[in-house]
């Protein structure tokens, strides 16, 4: 699952990298989530979230992508 990501080239170049329970998400995202128990959101230093993937690894690549400077958040 990728979701439509809006990385803007005028922000901090450091993203935020974390892992979300698809439970917490809004319904029509869990019905996208194809069985995935965790997915991981890209958020800004402003915490807007910037992009949702199903694989860790996938975020960092995809931030990286966009000149950004990801960091994990526990």
């Amino acid at each position: 699952m990728h979701t439509a990501y809006q990385f803007d080239k005028t922000d901090s170049r450091i993203v935020y990298v974390k892992a979300v329970d698809v439970a917490d998400l809004p319904e029509e995202v869990q019905a996208g989530a194809a069985g995935q128990k965790q997915l991981y959101a890209v958020h800004d230093s402003a915490g807007e979230q910037l992009a949702l993937v199903s694989d860790r690894r996938m975020a960092f690549v995809l931030a990286r992508q966009h000149d950004y400077a990801p960091v994990p958040v526990h």
